[in-house]
């Protein structure tokens, strides 16, 4: 497989950015960034709705379109983040920025903001759980030495850049679901070199059972990681707002780990809908990373052959699927629990979540 230039290589660190998201945006993007943040604590859409209307007017806002052209990748990046932060805070997430439709919804202005951070970021669709996790991190504390981006998400404690909860409340459901994702990111690397590893390969070959295995292992792990997290995210408090975020993710089937993605492409599990899902669920990624997934989609047809037939290299086979089956069920029961908080009147989000991930593919029963 012809692999993608080194800093986007999933190979390397997965879906996490080359290095660590920008904390804070210098400049005039500092309007960008305040905004984000009050968009993010904000009790319900309609004040943050209006939080980007007061912004168009008395800040420098909508002059930013202009200097997107400049920015570096990585600052981009960032600022997509922000805007991301905030298009899901209003619940514009099924919105398309460039439709006639858009102009009667949200200023014309931060709707051009927007368009251009999305074509600057390679994101068509800004709005999905990858640039709302994975590029909304950062260490607890300043690391000593270098270390790779995945390595550090893995081993050190982290706080979100953007929070879902207000500054002096404690981190939010919401915030751990999104941290959690950065953590499945990390640890779950090895199944992107292992799917790799896989691609090309065809049945009968020595390493496919080997690799097999090796990825039934991981994801294992993955799993037993969920579960830890839940218990911490079932503790944390949450509003209906966040609840709504969820809800209208999980309708645009946007809550779909991408390192999932990356085993479905070799494993073949889909959803209901077939590859019309799979192409759902993945419009949300960098357009250099979905066309990584639909490259692996093609060089594993030999290894899904592996489903109709029988032997250790079958067996090895099914068990990969099972425990991607009960992955995507843990990954779901933690959406589950952050769309389910106690009394703040998030029981109608709640259910629209679950219906949404049903609708996407994803398991909502089972073991977790």
């Amino acid at each position: 497989m012809t692999s993608l230039p080194d800093p986007d290589n999933p190979l390397v660190h997965g879906f996490l950015p080359q290095r660590l998201p920008a904390p804070h945006l210098a400049g005039g993007w500092t309007d960008l960034d305040a905004l984000a943040r009050a968009a993010a604590a904000a009790p319900c859409r309609e004040e943050a709705r209006l939080l980007v209307e007061e912004a168009c007017r008395t800040t420098e806002l909508p002059a930013l379109r202009l200097r997107v052209a400049r920015l570096s990748e990585h600052r981009a990046k960032a600022a997509a983040m922000r805007m991301a932060v905030i298009v899901a805070a209003c619940g514009w997430t099924d919105l398309d920025p460039t439709s006639s439709r858009a102009g009667r919804v949200a200023d014309e202005r931060f709707l051009a903001l927007w368009t251009s951070l999305a074509h600057r970021s390679d994101h068509t669709r800004l709005v999905g759980l990858p640039m709302l996790s994975l590029l909304n991190w950062a260490p607890l504390r300043k690391p000593g030495r270098a270390l790779p981006v995945d390595q550090l998400a893995r081993t050190e404690p982290l706080v979100p850049i953007v929070h879902w909860s207000a500054g002096d409340q404690p981190l939010s459901r919401l915030d751990r679901l999104m941290l959690a994702t950065v953590r499945l990111e990390a640890h779950g690397v090895w199944l992107f070199r292992l799917a790799e590893s896989l691609a090309g390969r065809s049945p009968g070959d020595r390493s496919v059972s080997v690799a097999l295995c090796r990825m039934t292992r991981v994801q294992h792990a993955l799993h037993g990681q969920l579960r830890s997290n839940a218990v911490k995210l079932s503790l944390a408090p949450a509003t209906g707002q966040q609840c709504a975020v969820l809800a209208a993710l999980a309708e645009q089937e946007a809550l779909e780990p991408p390192v999932l993605l990356a085993a479905d492409a070799v494993l073949g599990m889909g959803g209901p809908m077939g590859a019309g899902s799979r192409c759902q669920q993945r419009r949300h990624l960098a357009a250099r990373h979905r066309a990584w997934l639909s490259t692996l989609d093609r060089r594993s047809v030999a290894v899904r052959t592996l489903a109709h037939r029988r032997g250790a290299d079958a067996d090895a086979y099914r068990d990969a699927q099972e425990s991607l089956v009960a992955l995507r069920c843990a990954y779901a029961e933690l959406v589950r629990t952050a769309a389910r908080p106690a009394a703040t009147g998030c029981a109608g989000p709640a259910h629209r979540t679950t219906g949404g991930l049903r609708r996407s593919g994803m398991p909502v029963d089972g073991a977790a």
